[in-house]
């Protein structure tokens, strides 16, 4: 019988025991695929463990990993750190230098580990503002030190004793990471998880997934900073799937073509990039082609699962699938089985899009402070249903409020937010955790999402609006690449805009319209009254109080980089409102 899994460490032990996998991790270096097995994994992370006794790590000392990309030098870090009792604290790599130095005095850090040139030269900006005793990197860096000091001096086995000896000492209980939340405002809270915290929600998911135990790959390329892909790696192990590193999301088709994945997960925005990219490709198309394309995504936008259109839409689809889309398929590696969606709400049309083309993304529900996943849709067994975040996981119980906010209580739920009991005492009563989404439960126990509580603001005319409903359905257009729906306190609902600009120069092309820069765009009539019909058209489906009565179109694109988006890709609604005040007083007081 495999070991009994307790603490996060211990699912590498049970992936040699069960699965004993040949190539666990794979990371390109060079131009070259490189793997290791389930056992080298384990014996470089006792290397590092050992390492790090040699530093004078203690118990409850945290160590801070930052990664460019994921690479499995983070995975074997991971497992060195939680072997002797210390705290991994993941941190974004695509935060400011302030922020670095914000968590890492925020939480103490004492080493740090980081991936390449990019993301020292910000370390070492402020390193001297924090208490790093030093920096290691997995990049070879002249001058800089590396993390294979650290496997070296774990190379003598002769205190693997006392790596034991602290291995034992960490219970369930003991906390396993602090993982700070890219809050759309403010400064970021560090959610204290402890290993039962992941472990647990682990095991649960585990019952979602139609895996073929220890015969998988998986294509892993969200930030495993986030508590979704790093809880998806955990499972990977637990299922002996073997975990493949895309070089970055520019590489994602060439290297899903490389490994052939039968899985990966995404957040929505992702998916929405792929199938804008297939679109627009599609559009390129002339004559009999473009017309069997356009046939298959009218047909695709129609589907619904186990069958429910009937025979004759069945037999149709098959056509499609033959046809159409066995080329979206080829373009991801052709041997995908399951698509997961998480951290922000999935548009049902690429629900449908994907599932009818043999590629179904099974949407979930979860937020960092729960481990992440509170619910998912499965597709066996009647568990999937479009609209829907499935159903709620084994072990985890949902309430909904009187005030319709979603309440999770369950061995998942973090034990606070670290040195901030006021915070914590504000999410956390009665032994539930707040989320701060407002849903409902169907009749059959599937879980919607329908708005968030923060999120929801109310005119000068006392009216309520949910911006995020308006946003999803405006960002069906392809003319919309992001929108933030704003008129908190004032007289109407209006918008800000980002045109996705690369759609709209091929449609000026299309109808014969000159269009330079950004600018050139964004203050275009023919543009703008284009978007307006697509506005008009979102505006049919809610009342009139709720209406998007004004836009403006925004002139350069949101991104993480700018400010605009979390590294999860959530808006940042107060600081995109202040780069755009401007437009913001054009709409209000012109």
């Amino acid at each position: 019988m495999p070991s009994e899994i307790k603490r996060l460490f211990d699912f590498p032990y049970y992936q040699l025991e069960t699965y004993n996998l040949s190539k666990a991790f794979t990371t390109k270096y060079n131009g070259k695929w490189q793997s290791v097995s389930t056992k080298e994994y384990i014996e470089q992370a006792n290397a590092i463990s050992r390492g790090l006794l040699r530093l004078g790590i203690k118990p409850d000392d945290k160590i801070a990993l930052i990664s460019t990309n994921n690479r499995t030098e983070w995975n074997v870090c991971d497992i060195g750190i939680l072997q002797v009792g210390a705290q991994n604290v993941p941190i974004y790599p695509t935060i400011s230098k302030e922020d670095y130095e914000y968590v890492l005095n925020h939480s103490g850090c004492v080493y740090c580990f980081v991936s390449d040139v990019e993301v020292l030269e910000k370390i070492n900006q402020i390193k001297s503002k924090t208490n790093l005793k030093d920096v290691f990197t997995f990049d070879d860096i002249e001058g800089e030190r590396s993390w294979k000091e650290v496997l070296n001096l774990g190379k003598d086995k002769s205190n693997q004793d006392e790596v034991e000896f602290r291995k034992s000492a960490v219970t369930p209980d003991t906390l396993a990471t602090i993982i700070y939340t890219s809050g759309t405002t403010g400064r970021p809270k560090g959610v204290m998880l402890t290993h039962k915290n992941i472990v647990s929600n682990v095991i649960s998911s585990e019952k979602r997934v139609p895996f073929e135990y220890g015969k998988e790959r998986s294509l892993s390329f969200l930030p495993i900073c986030h508590i979704f892909e790093r809880m998806i790696l955990y499972l990977y192990q637990y299922c002996g799937v073997s975990v493949y590193f895309a070089e970055s999301i520019d590489q994602l088709s060439a290297n899903a073509q490389e490994i052939k994945p039968n899985v990966m997960t995404a957040v929505p925005r992702l998916y929405e990039k792929i199938y804008d990219r297939i679109y627009a490709k599609g559009a390129e198309l002339s004559g009999i082609k473009k017309k069997l394309f356009f046939w298959a995504i009218e047909l695709g936008l129609k589907y619904k699962p186990y069958k429910a259109n009937g025979w004759w839409y069945e037999k149709q689809l098959s056509i499609a699938r033959k046809l159409i889309f066995s080329k979206w398929q080829a373009a991801l590696g052709g041997e995908l089985k399951l698509m997961v969606s998480g951290s922000a709400p999935l548009q049902p049309r690429l629900a449908r899009m994907f599932a009818a083309a043999g590629m179904p993304v099974m949407e979930g529900y979860g937020l960092t402070e729960t481990s992440p996943v509170i619910s998912v849709n499965d597709q066996r067994n009647g568990g999937f249903r479009i609209k829907t975040v499935g159903k709620v996981i084994n072990g985890v119980e949902v309430k909904i409020a009187e005030s319709g906010e979603i309440l999770v209580k369950g061995p998942n739920i973090m034990v606070g937010y670290y040195k901030d009991p006021e915070k914590t005492a504000k999410v956390l009563k009665d032994g539930y955790f707040h989320t701060g989404d407002k849903g409902e439960i169907c009749e059959d126990g599937f879980l919607r999402i329908t708005g968030r509580t923060k999120e929801m603001f109310k005119t000068s005319g006392g009216k309520y609006v949910i911006p995020t409903l308006l946003e999803g359905k405006l960002k069906q257009s392809r003319f919309i690449e992001q929108v933030m729906v704003i008129g908190e306190g004032e007289k109407m609902p209006a918008a800000l805009i980002q045109p996705n600009f690369k759609f709209v120069r091929e449609w000026a092309k299309r109808h014969q319209i000159l269009l330079g820069d950004n600018t050139s765009i964004t203050d275009n009539k023919k543009v703008i009254e284009r978007i307006q019909e697509e506005v008009d058209e979102c505006n049919t489906n809610f009342g009139k109080w709720e209406r998007i009565k004004r836009f403006e179109l925004t002139p350069d694109e949101w991104s993480i980089d700018g400010g605009h988006l979390t590294p999860t890709m959530k808006m940042k609604r107060k600081i995109i409102k202040g780069i755009y005040n401007n437009l913001y007083e054009k709409i209000y007081r012109p």
